[in-house]
């Protein structure tokens, strides 16, 4: 069945061209990165940075303004969070209430459709039984949005023409602009969920009643309150005719401006109308707020866009984009004092797009480097340009496809969706080579008779069978990663899907399109001399056109093949002799340029060593590299025949390499203790303490077993500074120190933008409270980037001194140091790329430490490193605002508190976990002041509690009574006592309480006034009270070490009784770190079980259990290779040296690798790799002894030399580009490096140790086999 195909698409080569060329403009359509092709259609696969991890969850939200968080929690979440609890699918229910609002966050099973978990919330809150809510409170449900939601962030401010902020704007006038304008033309972009306003002040009519005056008046409150709202009304009066015509009727009565409400009557005394200018103040002010924005220091306004659900961000930031450019020339201009023009301009701060399209170049970097690494390596391995191209047309074919797949299989396009392609293209590498490294064997060694179509479809038909097993076990070492569930599932799934998308589709590509390639490739050969030398000459004006447009690299290589192609003509035609020791050179002169061409493009492209050296010190450098890996396999190579007889003489000596190797990888990944720890305890039983002892401490020390977290964090280009004040602080003192923290954050060179948020924005996706402060810090990239996220080159002069638009000519460092504005700069291809960052600045790492250096102020916390995306999964997946922390639950808030802060004591004292950021909730320590009525004396006045409740609620707090409808602009009115008059107790106690006899009645005789401490927010999960300790782990550690150590500390102290629990309080570690315990444990049922299937499929394919144990020795190899280069990567003396001018360990991004989901990945991965060399060894032994039949153990060992001599070239080559392509992946340092690197490191280590199955395979066969003889 598989050969009729491959004979059908090999034979039939219209419909071949036909599908490949289908198959190009298809992937091209979808391609992610907005690859713009003629009049070809786009629909590119949904892009984002990376995968929402976030939980399956929906927000109800509740305003009741002014209500303290205890009547919030007592009235709304507590009761709201009980009637919820009962929808189905439902997993947990968090709440959280704070002053004027309550949060649900109902979180769903998995499997629960988004949507679907929307109308049931919808159903359940359209029933609210009466009595459960306060009355006129109306949850509602939260934007259909997620944790990744917030893709964009500007601010709204004054520019003149040429862009330079102005000022000269109100804050009040902008917030206006942002609410009726701005935030309604957003919204309407299509994929937009919501658009919340933060910062400035909203506007309201504000009416101050005078007391004296309406106790002379004799005028209650609430009949002001009355008045006010009457005074406030359009109505409608039908139509009428007048000569024919019909006229609409209208009554117009809406507040237009202050004096209308000043007019309005609230009283007529003796014929006399008493007016509200009569007995107050009406003006037009601020409504009280409970979040603003700053940016450098000033307060702004601003506003933050939600992308909707399932929505692809970055079409909806680019339609983002072209909506704001449209409105943009409407938004409100004015001419200042000193003649400028500034208009209201978009400016934003936070754009998700900056980090996707830096993390779509870095993976483009990455994938174009593996295709080049890949030409390089079959050119050098195989000598054969032809074989080169064919097998090179594979991987960008099969990658189009790849997106084809992604597009309609819903798999969106992110930094770790697409490494699953980048770390497939070893093993869709090998597919192309074993494919046509037989074929060229088939062809050299073919009858003359013999038709080439023939020959190709033999040398395919022969391995199609061992490709196909391949895949399939790759293929199937992938299920554990499809298995995972919650975050780590939604994480890693993507990448489960790409790999295998771009498995099949290499299989595909190999099997039915590479055949009728090598058939044209091998076959087209021109015998004409005349189109030769038209062919030669065609080349030199390509070549000559090419330098002429800019493409140096292409012109150069040309004019070189076609020189080199006239030149051999002319020795052929001149009977030139060659002298014997330049012949090889001279017979391999295409292949040498090609090689030299490869090697420069990819230097060019890839510059390991840096933009600061020059291009010819990074292309010694590449050369050097590919020569000492290339040369180690091809010396391999050239002994291998020696090296196997030597092992198949010495097979028990040779095993022993082998099972070293496998002991050395279980000591590194479980510690030396573990995997002897039965010696200790043996040695024990005759008094021995051998564990005491400074040999075993010493190694025990060297092999601690590796660290574990659940995922390295993604590099996003943004820090989130998030500390907090004390509970106590008011908004002037926060707005203070958010000014005072964004100064300081701006003086760092290598920050670009920073604006501070306290506060919550208008939106139910933040629920902060104004203790809480947000920085967003923006630094700059290390390199000055394009608008596609690639480097970009500048002009320099002869003393490589940037040239600038100006004129000046500076330094690198000497721009930064004179901050130079590097728009300024002028592009050059031919230029040096401009670093952003001053000299000691190696990493972002270091841009944090300065952060921190500069923001210690007194009267607010510390904070964790965080970053926006990674913060806002952590916050509304585990409601914390740090990765770790621990969840206190208890009986009520003190008791909780109290045992957090003991908590926060204790963990201080963990070695691990940075002291610094140990925080404890202070959740009792809000100032409240408690007006207590007193019941006796109200009903001496004959009042209720519901008339003095009335007016504290209104003359303290003010109340909005309407809203007044100016066109397309709404403002509240509020009535309330003036502020001098509600500013301290003493004026409290004189607010008058009218009484039903008239008199009025002050209010400090009334009730008791009683300073009391309370909470500032109040969080509850379940229905139950909980408080956070936060902390964070010291450089070094990793989340679940630092997780256990502070468990035992903290258990350590309760068993000696330094810490006691209280009854009813329970305690438990919260974090990201719950996902790696979730998926390592799920993983160790999953990975052995896929072995078993991968051995199923082995033996399946030999039909033989010994065989199929000899090629899964392939795992074990790759599995210890890969933990001991984990190992070397953790010490410090590894790779700590210089080459070129350059420190290897910063080159290879050297540093301690935890055991991560991303690292089990990369495991995963290298599985089905490390069993394709033993499958092809394996099938080629069987095939040799069908030939071959022998009775003699000298007879076995030459049959098996003879089949490992055959397939050793496809062995040495698929091992040398699955180590070389991940070369530019180990030393990058884009965005999304961080999560790529951890997975390349096993496949990279575990393929140099893997490459001993060569001879274990054989060794093994060999024993068998001898066996086998000995027994008959």
């Amino acid at each position: 069945m598989l050969n009729s195909i491959i004979k059908y698409f090999l034979e039939n080569k219209l419909v071949t061209v036909l599908l490949l060329i289908a198959l190009i403009a298809w992937g091209i359509v979808t391609a992610p990165f907005g690859w713009k092709v003629g009049s070809l259609p786009s629909d590119p696969v949904p892009v984002d940075a990376i995968p929402d991890i976030g939980e399956n969850q929906q927000i109800v939200f509740t305003q009741w303004p002014g209500r303290s968080p205890q009547d919030i929690e007592d009235q709304i979440s507590y009761p709201l969070t009980t009637y919820l609890l009962g929808i189905p699918g439902v997993k947990s229910i968090r709440s959280s209430s704070i002053f004027g609002f309550s949060s649900i966050y109902i979180i769903f099973n998995e499997d629960t459709e988004f949507y679907w978990s929307r109308s049931r919330i919808l159903e359940k809150l359209s029933s609210l039984p009466a009595g459960l809510l306060p009355e006129a409170v109306q949850p509602g449900l939260g934007p259909d949005a997620t944790a990744l939601g917030q893709v964009y962030w500007y601010t709204l401010e004054g520019r003149d023409e040429q862009g330079n902020p102005t000022g000269g704007w109100d804050l009040h006038e902008i917030r206006t602009v942002q609410d009726f304008f701005v935030k309604y033309g957003l919204n309407a972009v299509e994929g937009v969920s919501e658009v919340a306003s933060i910062g400035g002040f909203v506007q309201e009519y504000q009416v101050d009643v005078n007391p004296d005056a309406l106790k002379a008046y004799n005028i209650p409150l609430m009949k002001v309150m009355e008045a006010v709202k009457q005074s406030n009304r359009d109505v409608g009066a039908k139509t009428i005719e007048i000569n024919q015509a019909e006229y609409l009727v209208r009554g117009l009565g809406y507040i237009k401006k202050v004096e209308d409400l000043e007019e309005a009557v609230v009283s007529v005394e003796q014929n006399v109308p008493i007016r509200i200018k009569d007995i107050g103040v009406v003006s037009l002010g601020p409504a009280n707020r409970r979040g603003l924005l700053d940016k450098d220091g000033a307060e702004v306004v601003g506003g933050v866009v939600v992308a909707r659900y399932g929505s692809n961000p970055l079409q909806v930031i680019n339609n983002l984009k072209e909506k704001i450019t449209e409105i943009a020339p409407g938004l409100p201009r004015k001419t200042l004092s000193d003649g400028r023009v500034s208009q209201l301009t978009i400016v934003p701060f936070y754009d998700r797009s900056t980090l996707i399209q830096e993390t779509l170049g870095t993976l483009e970097e990455a994938l174009s480097l593996e295709i080049l690494i890949t030409i390089l390596v079959v050119i050098v391995m195989v000598y054969n340009l032809r074989a080169s191209i064919l097998i090179s047309s594979l991987l960008p074919i099969a990658i189009l496809m790849v997106f084809i797949a992604m597009r309609y299989f819903g798999v969106d396009a992110n930094i770790v969706a697409l490494s699953g392609i980048a770390i497939a293209i070893g093993t869709m590498v090998d597919l192309g080579i074993i494919l046509s490294e037989n074929i060229i064997k088939h062809i050299d060694e073919a009858p003359p008779e013999q038709k080439l179509v023939t020959t190709i479809y033999k040398g395919s038909s022969e391995v199609a069978t061992a490709i196909l097993t391949a895949v399939s076990t790759t293929i199937v070492s992938f299920i554990p990663v499809f298995t995972m569930e919650a975050a780590e599932g939604k994480l890693f799934g993507p990448l489960a899907y790409t790999k295998t998308f771009a498995l099949i589709a290499a299989l595909i590509v190999s099997l039915l399109i590479l055949p009728m390639l090598a058939h044209v490739f091998f076959g087209f050969k021109i015998k004409n001399q005349r189109y030769k030398l038209l062919g030669n000459g065609l080349l030199l004006i390509l070549g000559v056109g090419a330098l002429i447009y800019g493409y140096t690299w292409a012109g150069i290589i040309l004019l070189l093949f076609g020189i080199i192609s006239f030149a051999k003509f002319y020795v052929e035609k001149k009977t030139v002799e060659i002298p014997r020791l330049i012949q090889p050179i001279y017979n391999q002169l295409e292949i040498i340029l090609a090689i030299l061409g490869v090697v420069w493009l990819l230097a060019t492209y890839w510059l390991p060593l840096g933009a600061s050296h020059s291009l010819f010190s990074n292309v010694i450098f590449v050369a050097v590299l590919v020569i000492l890996i290339l040369g180690a396999f091809s010396l391999l190579e050239y002994n291998y025949k020696r090296v196997l007889t030597w092992c198949l003489d010495n097979k028990a000596v040779f095993l022993t390499i082998p099972a070293l190797l496998i002991l050395l990888g279980g000591t590194i990944w479980l510690g030396f203790n573990t995997t002897f720890g039965i010696i200790p305890k043996a040695a024990s039983l005759i008094g021995w303490d051998i564990k005491s002892s400074k040999p075993w401490s010493s190694i025990a020390h060297t092999f601690p077993g590796m660290q574990k977290e659940f995922m390295p964090s993604l590099n996003e280009g943004s820090f989130l500074l998030m500390p907090t004040a004390m509970p106590h602080s008011g908004i002037a003192y926060n707005r203070k120190i958010i000014g005072q923290l964004d100064m300081l954050l701006t003086n760092i060179p290598e920050v670009d933008l920073t604006v501070g948020k306290l506060g919550r924005a208008e939106s139910a996706l933040d629920p902060a409270p104004i203790s809480m402060y947000e920085n967003i810090i923006n630094y700059k990239p290390e390199y000055l980037l394009n608008e596609k996220g690639h480097k970009q080159r500048f002009k320099i002069d002869e003393e490589d001194r940037f040239i600038f638009t100006t004129g000046d000519t500076l330094s690198n460092q000497d721009a930064i140091a004179q901050n130079k504005p590097a728009k300024n700069l002028i592009p050059d291809e031919e230029g040096m790329y401009f670093r952003n960052w001053r000299e000691h600045i190696k990493s972002p790492d270091d841009i944090w430490k300065e952060i921190i250096a500069v923001t210690k102020i007194p009267g607010i916390t510390s904070a964790p490193k965080l970053q926006p995306i990674e913060t806002r999964l952590v916050m509304l997946q585990t409601g914390m605002r740090a990765p770790m922390g621990i969840k206190v639950y208890g009986p009520d808030l003190q008791t909780i508190e109290n045992f957090g802060i003991q908590l926060e004591n204790i963990l201080k004292q963990v070695p691990s976990v940075k002291e610094e950021a140990v925080f404890a909730d202070r959740i009792v320590g809000k100032p409240y002041l408690h007006l207590n009525i007193n019941r006796e004396k109200i009903a001496r006045f004959g009042l209720t509690i519901e008339n003095v409740q009335q007016t504290i609620e209104t003359a303290i707090g003010g109340m909005n009574i309407t809203t007044t409808v100016e066109g397309r602009e709404r403002f509240p009115v509020r009535v309330r006592y003036p502020r001098e008059l509600r500013d301290d107790p003493e004026s409290l106690a004189k607010i008058f309480v009218p009484t039903p006899t008239g008199a009025q009645i002050p209010l400090g005789q009334l009730v008791d006034f009683e300073y009391k401490r309370g909470p500032q927010a109040i969080k509850s999960e379940e229905t139950f009270l909980v408080g956070y300790v936060l902390f964070d782990k010291r450089d070094g550690n990793s989340e679940v070490t630092v997780v256990e150590d502070a468990r035992q500390l903290i258990q350590s102290k309760i068993d000696s009784g330094e810490l006691d629990v209280p009854a009813g309080i329970t305690y438990k570690f919260s974090g990201s770190y719950e996902n790696q315990v979730r998926a390592e444990k799920r993983l160790s049922i999953i990975v052995p079980a896929v072995l078993a299937i991968i051995f199923l499929i082995l033996y399946f394919q030999f039909k033989s259990v010994t065989t199929s144990l000899m090629v899964f020795t392939g795992i074990a190899m790759a599995f210890s290779g890969a933990f001991i280069t984990l190992w070397f990567y953790g010490q410090g003396w590894f790779a700590d040296f210089d080459l070129f001018g350059t420190n290897m360990r910063d080159l290879f991004q050297v540093h301690q690798i935890n055991l991560s989901v991303a690292v089990w990945v990369g495991f995963i991965a290298l599985f089905g790799i490390a069993t394709d060399d033993g499958v092809l060894m394996a099938t080629y032994l069987d095939q040799s002894f069908e030939r071959n039949k022998t009775d003699t153990p000298k007879g076995i060992r030459m049959a098996i030399v003879e089949a490992g001599q055959r397939r050793i070239k496809p062995a040495v080559m698929t091992s040398a580009t699955t180590i070389i392509a991940l070369l530019p992946i180990l030393t990058s340092s884009g965005r999304g490096s961080d999560i790529m690197i951890p997975m390349a490191i096993p496949a990279f280590g575990g393929m140099i140790v893997a490459a001993i199955t060569y001879f274990i395979v054989p060794v093994l066969y060999s024993i068998r086999e001898e066996r086998k003889l000995k027994k008959s």
